[in-house]
């Protein structure tokens, strides 16, 4: 999936007034999910993302130049990511909540599908909440 297409569709399931926003709440929203991954799974998110997209996420692990993840994956809650979420892209929380679930639904369609089980399978039941239905469901837990 292509940047613009991402943004649009972000902007479009978030009700936000522009694309500005949806920019601004992708990259938090990525960035934080980043930030909660385990070593290496949010590097191989980033490699299926567009670059503009991507630097967001390995900048959020500390990833290298050459790509390589320096996180270990912080572990936080649903309350912790959606303060961080709303931080990043300049909202209140339940806005926060509404982008992530609406970031979180375009990246489960861009993604690799066996990619954005891992992702599922990583993210504590409170998270994968926002996640489509179908992923929310996912409870495998995977480590790199």
């Amino acid at each position: 999936m292509q940047h613009d297409e991402m943004i649009g569709k972000v902007q479009a399931l978030a009700q936000l007034p522009g694309r500005g926003p949806a920019e601004r709440a992708t990259q938090a929203v990525l960035s934080t999910l980043a930030e909660r991954l385990p070593p290496g799974l949010a590097d191989h998110m980033a490699a299926q993302l567009p670059p503009e997209l991507a630097a967001s996420a390995r900048q959020a692990t500390g990833a290298s130049a050459d790509g390589t993840a320096d996180s270990t994956g912080e572990r936080f809650d649903l309350t912790t990511f959606v303060g961080r979420v709303a931080g990043r892209a300049g909202t209140d929380e339940d806005m926060a909540v509404r982008e992530a679930a609406a970031v979180l639904e375009v990246l489960d369609a861009a993604l690799a599908p066996e990619l954005t089980q891992k992702v599922a399978g990583a993210l504590p039941a409170d998270i994968r909440e926002l996640m489509p239905v179908s992923r929310a469901a996912e409870s495998t837990d995977w480590t790199d």
